[in-house]
């Protein structure tokens, strides 16, 4: 996907979200619910220009930052070589903000009986399964991927770290979505496996490391 492309959409998505807060404000209560525990429960709440603005705000901010990152980055050549997989995860995740955006809107308008957990579980699922993707296809940059002082050290445990960790990604990614079926346990089936792969990658890049230390 071209930078152009990326930044039409992700403004659009973004301009929506703003502008169906704008048009449902009177309908909406103050505070808003805007906080669900594990069991998918409303355990916090908002006041309503918080619940109405942040999310759109906090995708705009994170789209600047990810537009910024491949010029400002040292290694900005290697990540030219992936920029338009990576264009395409700043719509995604734009798209997922919006999402669980359009999501608090309709639960504060009192369409709520659903379970929010389970609602999130099918995006986050997907999203997951494509930075699965995405981490095959980075190169080694200071921003992007799984950053540790090892990959950082050597293009070679950096493709390996990344082509692992991009297999757990998208295992955790299609994880999440068997959670939907088991909607007591769907929190679960995220965090273990996502915190699982993310530990284990930054291990088997030290050990990656002391391995070609060694053989060098």
């Amino acid at each position: 996907m071209s930078t152009k492309n990326t930044t039409i959409i992700a403004i659009t998505l973004v301009g929506l979200a703003t502008l169906a807060g704008l048009l449902l404000w009177n309908q909406l209560p103050d505070p808003m619910s805007s906080h669900w525990g594990l069991g998918g429960q409303v355990n916090g709440t908002s006041a309503k220009l918080v619940g109405v603005f942040l999310l759109p705000l906090v995708a705009a901010v994170l789209f600047l930052i990810f537009m910024a990152v491949p010029i400002i980055d040292p290694l900005k050549a290697n990540i030219a070589k992936f920029r338009g997989t990576f264009n395409v995860f700043v719509v995604l995740l734009t798209a997922f903000l919006v999402y669980v955006h359009a999501l608090t809107l309709v639960w504060n308008l009192g369409y709520n009986n659903f379970s929010m957990n389970t609602a999130l579980l099918p995006a986050l699922g997907l999203l997951f399964i494509f930075i699965g993707f995405l981490i095959e296809k980075t190169k080694r940059n200071f921003f992007i991927g799984i950053r540790t002082p090892w990959t950082l050290s050597s293009d070679t445990v950096w493709e390996e770290t990344h082509r692992i960790g991009g297999l757990l990604f998208k295992i955790s990614g299609a994880l999440a979505l068997v959670g939907i079926f088991f909607p007591g346990y769907a929190v679960w089936f995220l965090v273990v496996p996502a915190l699982a792969s993310a530990l284990f990658t930054v291990v088997y890049s030290y050990v990656l490391f002391e391995r070609e230390a060694k053989t060098s």
